[in-house]
């Protein structure tokens, strides 16, 4: 390719790895989220934290 086809591509799309990797960190922050909530229920309680 020329240096004028290059200035010509066009990208950005949305593609299936993104997407894969969004819901892969959503999935972590949701983990993250109960843990701590049942954590800090179970210390509440007075139950012990595993």
């Amino acid at each position: 390719m020329t240096n004028e086809e290059l200035l010509n591509v066009q990208g950005g799309s949305i593609s299936a790895s993104l997407l894969n990797a969004i819901a892969r960190g959503a999935e972590v922050l949701y983990n993250i989220g109960s843990s701590l909530g049942k954590c800090i229920r179970l210390f509440i309680s007075g139950k012990k934290c595993n």
